[in-house]
């Protein structure tokens, strides 16, 4: 059975689409949520085996929540569904490491075809997707440093961030100097701004 959580912060269209997954024959809606914040809290209850999540989720963003879910439960596989024309996001998912990457404007066989081949354990990217990542300009940054700043930008402080990815405060502070340095930022808001505009996180 593929236990599916979904994250969406409309309630018309998350209700909607859990119906339709709820009818696909081997797939189990286990929660749906509409914040970014409840992602973690509600898998850590349910434990999915799938979180669909919407990237522009309110109170966190899907990526970062991805980051969050994928740290807090490493076997739940994430499929996030991005906006058309938003090429800035898909750099910042790939590199949050979600198995799939869907436009909101796929169809609803296309949907549940995804959820089904993540589960197998396959990764899901469009073709539009992966030419508009190949298109866009090289990242400096690290996987480790996009998982920082990420949090960072989510308004963690190196205490919290070092506690989240099991590292020391001062370990934290180190990479976020790199980081400044690896983008030409001044201080840690003007780096956030930086890798956000460009899309890296």
């Amino acid at each position: 059975m593929i236990r599916v959580l979904f994250a969406g912060s409309l309630r018309l269209p998350r209700e909607a689409m859990a119906t339709v997954l709820s009818g696909v024959p081997g797939v189990d809606v286990v929660a749906q949520v509409p914040l970014g914040t409840d992602v973690v809290p509600s898998a850590l209850r349910t434990r999915p085996t799938i979180a669909l999540l919407d990237a522009d989720l309110a109170g966190l963003d899907g990526v970062s929540a991805a980051v969050q879910l994928k740290s807090a439960l490493p076997g739940c596989r994430v499929l996030l569904m991005t906006p058309p024309n938003r090429p800035d996001l898909l750099r910042s998912a790939l590199a949050a490491r979600v198995e799939g990457l869907l436009s909101k404007d796929v169809s609803i066989s296309a949907l549940t075809d995804a959820v089904c081949r993540v589960a197998r354990g396959e990764r899901v990217l469009e073709a539009h997707t992966v030419a508009e990542v190949l298109h866009m300009p090289g990242n400096p940054l690290g996987a480790r440093d996009i998982d920082i700043l990420r949090l960072a930008a989510a308004g963690r402080t190196p205490g919290e961030i070092a506690a989240a990815l099991h590292l020391s405060p001062g370990t934290i502070r180190n990479i976020l100097a790199a980081i400044n340095r690896k983008l030409g930022a001044r201080n840690r808001i003007e780096a956030i701004r930086i890798a956000t505009h460009s899309g890296w996180i």
